[in-house]
């Protein structure tokens, strides 16, 4: 557990993504099996241990700690965990220092214990502890890791750690469950690499680079409408089917009313959208879908209220045929074959703009209003599917170009009715040494409710303070909207916003593929 314990507690207080990556890499190469692979999974919130829950954690708090006391300290350190960590007594004679618990031993331990025994269990586990391990038992323990490490991050770790290609990493990822022996297998070269087939495994996505200054000859393009929902794959492999999300997350649990409609063998790309009404209309905006989004639980009347639909944009597997290498042309006409089989009430195919030139696409994309469509795609005719970017192939244009998407960094407690929630927030964007950098502060664009949900955020995920300021996980993204964006000497970015304010939380979207600080030089008036 020391090596773990020192691993979580570096992270939190690493901001640079590099190193954090070189952090994860090294633990994986120095550290045996399976304690590796059940960090591993801790972090990716693959590990579930059921037999914890954050209230007992609390209860157990309640028993050996003055109420009042506790709540000070726990709304002083803002995480329930740490606080206990912290306030927890250590035996006379302080923690043995020969006394280092394995990973694997603690999972074994709490796997085994019933739910009732559970706090006398860690209780007699952070006896062995010190306060750094026991911060790193309860988090394991209850599920809640919150380090600053998206999945794609520690799956580009491993990658790293042992010389691997990430998208490699990527496929076969969701084929494995933990502690992963087989992954670490093939990472040393001991065996081949593990075979996915047959699973309905995540396939990487194909992304897009801004248009920005490019002219695209509409010959040599297709245009398309960028939707404004959250992009996923479905797969289908032998009646089984999986959601996964642009970072590879399986999502099939928030939308089952979508797996259950997809009766097909195949892979296909879309934009995951829901209806504008019940009677199937056209696609609502964000707002609506974001009523579904993170829920591992969708009751019957979420289902009926806010019914999601898929709009395909392309297919990668048609049966059992990988098609990823054919042009755009070909893969459009297996699309458009492809899903009339489909339940059409869950599947349509996202229609293709009708412009002549550049400068017609330019005004009709102008006129849209729709408030589902966020700009337009221009994808090349005779373009593969190739995992991640690549110049000239697919381009976004997106139809408002002052938004960006950034990383909450800070946040401060409003003023008047908002003097007891975290309403102001710091954001920033990436370097290209990936280092995050401040680029404005925003208290406003978001409702009641969608403040709520931040004020929550910024208490369960601070790792630092400053006086009235509390640093947060580089987690959250958030979709900034502002009216202009200058020069300024004052800020370490270089930049400075106007009128800045949230138009939408990317809960979807990883923090490392928000938007880059050259990305917005680019947009200086």
């Amino acid at each position: 557990m020391r090596a773990f314990a020192e691993l979580i507690d570096r992270l939190i207080y690493t901001r640079s993504r590099n190193s954090k990556l070189a952090l994860i890499a090294d633990y994986l190469r120095q550290t045996p099996d399976p304690d590796r692979g059940w960090a591993l999974a801790a972090l990716t919130g693959e590990l579930d241990l059921k037999t914890v829950k954050s209230s007992q954690i609390k209860a157990m708090a309640d028993e050996r700690f003055d109420p009042l006391l506790f709540r000070m300290s726990r709304d002083y350190v803002g995480d329930t965990a740490e606080t206990v960590a912290l306030m927890w007594q250590e035996p006379v004679g302080g923690v043995p220092a020969e006394d280092d618990l394995s990973v694997s031993t603690v999972i074994d331990l709490l796997a085994d214990t019933s739910r009732a025994k559970a706090p006398q269990l860690l209780a007699g586990l952070m006896d062995r502890l010190d306060a750094n391990g026991r911060y790193a038992l309860l988090k394991l323990a209850s599920g809640g890791m919150r380090v600053g490490v998206s999945a794609r991050l520690a799956k580009t770790a491993v990658a790293q750690a042992f010389e691997l290609n990430v998208d490699d990493v990527e496929e076969v990822w969701h084929a494995l469950s933990p502690p992963y022996a087989e992954l670490f297998a093939w990472g040393e070269g001991k065996t081949a690499r593990p075979d996915p087939e047959g699973t309905p495994y995540f396939r990487p996505f194909m992304l897009a680079h801004p248009l920005e200054e490019t002219r695209v000859d509409l010959a040599d393009y297709a245009a398309e409408w960028k939707w404004d929902g959250i992009r996923v794959q479905i797969v289908g492999t032998h009646g089984s089917v999986r959601l996964y999300s642009r970072g590879g997350d399986d999502i099939t649990a928030s939308f089952p009313d979508i797996a259950e409609a997809f009766a097909a063998d195949g892979v296909v790309d879309g934009e995951l959208l829901v209806r504008g009404d019940v009677q199937g209309g056209e696609a609502a905006s964000f707002n609506a879908l974001q009523q579904r989004l993170g829920r591992k639980t969708v009751t019957a009347k979420m289902r009926k209220d806010f019914p999601a639909f898929v709009r395909l944009y392309d297919i990668l597997i048609e049966g059992d045929q990988d098609v990823r290498a054919l042009p755009w042309t070909e893969r459009r006409a297996r699309l458009e074959a492809f899903v009339p089989a489909l339940d059409q009430g869950r599947f349509d195919i996202s229609q293709l703009i009708p412009a002549e030139s550049y400068d017609q696409l330019a005004t009709i994309r102008e006129g849209a209003r729709d408030a589902a469509i966020e700009g337009v795609m221009l994808k090349r005719k005779d373009s593969p599917y190739i995992a991640g970017r690549k110049t000239g192939l697919w381009y976004k244009w997106k139809r408002d170009p002052l938004n960006a998407d950034c990383v909450m960094m800070y946040a401060q407690r409003g003023s008047g009715k908002r003097s007891s929630v975290y309403s102001d927030y710091t954001f920033g964007c990436w370097t290209e040494d990936d280092e995050l950098l401040p680029v404005g502060k925003a208290y406003s664009g978001f409702t009641d409710e969608e403040l709520k949900m931040l004020d929550r955020f910024v208490r369960q995920n601070t790792v630092n303070r400053f006086g009235p300021v509390r640093e947060v996980e580089k987690t959250m993204v958030l979709e900034v909207a502002f009216d202009s964006i200058h020069d300024s000497k004052r800020h370490k970015s270089g930049l400075a916003m106007r009128f800045p304010r949230i138009s939408r939380i990317r809960t979807d979207k990883p923090a490392d593929e928000a938007d880059r600080i050259a990305t917005l030089k680019r947009m200086v008036t």
